[in-house]
């Protein structure tokens, strides 16, 4: 066979594996125009992709997805409104799509329940779709006990709501209820393998402004156990007010004993109470970019093997990277009779990342009397006596940059607004251990009013 003709040969078999997988992934076979209501397109096409065209089709109960390689495409949007209902639910379904879609809320109402909740599925692909005006505390799009499925290049905007946080049922950590702005972005639940990838999460409303907390009475208690809970400090209990009532997270990630394999890239978070929250194991977090969030990030309650790499973490106020272990860390142990892996923090990695303008975030002011805990690293002990201590990290290769810049004189004379570049917290009788096993080198860390460190850094 000449060269030209083995050639045009070849080019045309990759052409025909192109168009199949093409086919195979985003075959649509039906039009949602032309049945009455969505949800008999996708009944009446099981396995099958849906277009739902460019218009708007409002809803009062969830659209369920329940078949194999079934799905939702285009640029339609879909108007939930009853407040109690996702907007979607994906149960127990191998690779399903959805793309390109809007889900929202009716106009000027709070969800109770997620925008698009996803079951026990598996491979199931979440690209390029707009969660708007969910304000639930659920997440906005929320996986539960799926496999390596992907949400990526989402769009998630206004996620929180106004809320209460109950905290009556843990009478031993808490024993109370407060009024708070709750909500997530992006959650994961007990999941394996999941990407999270290029999304953008944004909060535009509910900023912790005076005037919010003023109007909503934020932090103040709703409710109060007669015993205060170990988790909550005693000037706090007495003035029935707490500074965290900025609640929820961007991304949350969580239950360290099943969820692993997680991969957090190259996402956009702006305006969050806490950026990234991980309880998971086997984690990477890469080249995201956190701006505006109390807390940049944080992974505790038995989070091993996470790798946070390459990110931009800007106008955090209380700490940008945490790690420490949580109520939920535990060693081995036998319960019902059976034994109990540990499930322990550490192992880990921090490493190439920016913090920039820290302390210059909006909520600045709420945490303005809570100097002691203001770090740009915080490496913390438990939350019990018996928490397994954070054992085993790397911190290398960071640069922090805390002052905003404007001119050489202004640079000189502001002070910066944190106590330490690192927070080592020491051991105590009511909460554990302290760190072990800590390397920290080759950073180049702004001091803080009290120092670089509380302690002489390992290295």
């Amino acid at each position: 066979m000449k060269k030209s003709a083995f050639t045009l040969v070849i080019a045309f078999m990759l052409l025909r594996h192109l168009y199949s997988v093409e086919a195979y992934t985003h075959k649509v076979t039906a039009n949602a125009c032309d049945y009455t209501s969505l949800q008999e397109a996708i009944d009446s096409n099981p396995g099958q992709r849906i277009d739902i065209g460019v218009g708007d089709w409002t809803v009062d109960r969830r659209i369920r997805i329940t078949h194999d390689g079934s799905g939702l495409v285009g640029y339609g949007r879909i108007i939930q409104s009853t407040p109690s209902e996702p907007v979607v639910e994906v149960k127990g379904a191998k690779n399903v799509l959805l793309r390109d879609i809007t889900l929202t809320r009716t106009e000027g109402t709070d969800g109770e329940a997620e925008g698009l909740f996803a079951d026990s599925c598996s491979f199931l692909r979440v690209d390029g779709i707009t969660v708007l005006d969910n304000r639930s505390r659920s997440g906005a799009i929320s996986l539960r006990e799926c496999v390596s499925s992907t949400i990526n290049n989402c769009t998630v905007l206004n996620y929180m709501r106004i809320a209460i946080d109950d905290r009556m049922d843990s009478p031993k950590y808490y024993g109370f209820a407060f009024h708070c702005i709750d909500g997530t972005g992006i959650s994961a639940r007990d999941c394996e393998g999941t990407l999270i990838a290029e999304n953008t999460v944004i909060e535009e409303n509910l900023c912790p402004t005076p005037e919010i907390k003023e109007q909503y009475q934020l932090g103040t208690f709703s409710e109060k156990a007669e015993v205060k809970g170990s988790l909550i400090a005693q000037e706090a209990w007495d003035k029935e007010y707490v500074a965290m009532w900025q609640q929820g997270s961007a991304i949350w990630v969580g239950n360290p004993v099943r969820s692993r394999f997680t991969r957090i890239l190259g996402n956009r978070v702006q305006n969050a109470a806490q950026g990234i929250d991980l309880h998971t194991d086997q984690v990477i977090v890469a080249n995201n970019l956190v701006d505006n969030a109390f807390i940049g990030m944080k992974a505790m309650h038995g989070s091993r093997n996470v790798l946070i790499t390459g990110n931009q973490f800007s106008r955090n106020v209380l700490w940008s990277i945490g790690l420490m272990p949580g109520k939920a860390s535990h060693g081995a142990k036998d319960e019902f009779g059976e034994s109990i892996p540990p499930n322990s923090d550490g192992s880990s990695v921090i490493a190439n990342n920016i913090i920039s303008d820290f302390g210059y975030g909006d909520a600045y002011w709420v945490w303005e009397n809570e100097g002691p805990t203001k770090c740009v690293f915080r490496l913390d002990i438990g939350q019990e006596p018996d928490d397994p201590p954070l054992t085993d990290v790397i911190v290398t290769g960071n640069v922090i940059q805390s002052n905003p810049f404007t001119s050489l004189e202004t640079e000189l004379q502001q002070t910066p607004r944190f106590k330490y570049a690192v927070l080592i917290e020491t051991s105590s009788p009511e909460r554990g251990e302290s760190p072990r096993g800590l390397r920290i080198s080759n950073n180049i860390l702004q001091p803080g009013t009290d120092g670089i460190s509380n302690q002489p850094l390992p290295e």
